[in-house]
């Protein structure tokens, strides 16, 4: 009798044991939870929920670039450097627009890139400056952002005096509209594949006067694509299809998920095919061509 009395006191405060610690760790979780949102999202509005936001327990997804395949100069045997333009406004480049939500970790494209520079993530580089050769301090980009704050005059509404404001400008994203690529197409006989490598990248802001007048695009700066992948891994692209099946942005980019168009390749006056005095519509038609002779030339690679 005395045995299964201790039998029985024991199981109870086993339950006991297993309630408490059950309670401790769902208590841990919120904590977990709150302590390891760290400073990765773009606003404080994408930060983890402290309690599971959903019909069931999100994993945290810590992702990382797969790394390129190494190229070795005596395998390339053809190669051409090409210049892209993304035109956001497509439809098939909504991704880039989007305003971001809590699982993808951040907002519009731009803001994850502006959101980098400004942690220390990325270096930015000067838009004129496609060879990577003038590093922007953060006190030119945002310069190169907003510009340069207003003043102005305010009367006082107590002693009647002039008093003077200092306006800060706000950053506009629907000024940046199209993205620039700068990438090597190369065919690798060790792969016996062409091999297309992003090596730069760079947002373009649209130009306008004092009273709205569209004058035109400018690139805000550029980034070395292949320092950046790992922080763009950190990132999810929206799926309208399925909540769950997401890439990151660096799936998106080396998947060629975008559409874009050719302007320049490389050519003896380093001129974009504008500058050769085609208009609009010969432009499109001289990037289909180049696109089209690019797919090309890996079949013709192996025709003899």
């Amino acid at each position: 009798m005395n045995v299964l009395k201790s039998y029985r006191l024991s199981a109870i405060a086993a339950l006991l044991v297993s309630t408490s610690l059950g309670a401790n760790a769902q208590t841990g979780t919120m904590t977990d939870r709150a302590t390891t949102a760290d400073n990765s999202a773009v606003k404080a509005d994408w930060q983890v929920s402290r309690r599971p936001d959903g019909a069931y327990d999100k994993v945290a997804h810590v992702s990382k670039a797969l790394p390129w395949q190494p190229l070795r100069e005596d395998d390339v045997m053809w190669k051409k450097r090409v210049w892209r333009e993304i035109d956001t406004r497509q439809k098939m480049n909504m991704p880039f627009i989007y305003p971001g939500d809590e699982n993808t970790g951040g907002g519009t494209f731009i803001e994850i890139l502006i959101d980098g520079v400004k942690k220390g993530k990325m270096q930015a580089y000067d838009g004129l400056d496609e060879r990577f050769t003038t590093p922007l301090t953060k006190e030119r980009l945002m310069e190169l952002l907003i510009g340069k704050p207003d003043t102005s005059m305010v009367e006082n509404p107590i002693t009647g005096e002039m008093t003077r404001r200092i306006v800060n400008n706000e950053f506009d994203l629907n000024k940046v509209t199209k993205y620039r690529i700068k990438e090597d197409v190369i065919f690798d006989r060790n792969l016996g594949k062409k091999v297309t490598r992003i090596i730069g990248l760079a947002p373009l802001k649209d130009q306008t006067t004092s009273t709205g007048e569209f004058m035109g695009t400018a690139p805000l700066f550029w980034l070395y694509y292949p320092d950046i992948r790992d922080v763009l891994a950190q990132y999810e692209v929206f799926n309208p299809d399925n909540d769950v099946a997401r890439m990151t942005w660096d799936d998106y980019f080396e998947g060629r998920f975008f559409s874009s168009y050719i302007y320049k390749i490389s050519n003896p006056f380093d001129a974009r095919f504008k500058d050769m005095g085609m208009s609009q519509l010969d432009v499109l038609q001289e990037s289909q061509k180049v696109s089209d002779d690019l797919l090309n030339k890996e079949h013709d690679m192996w025709v003899y």
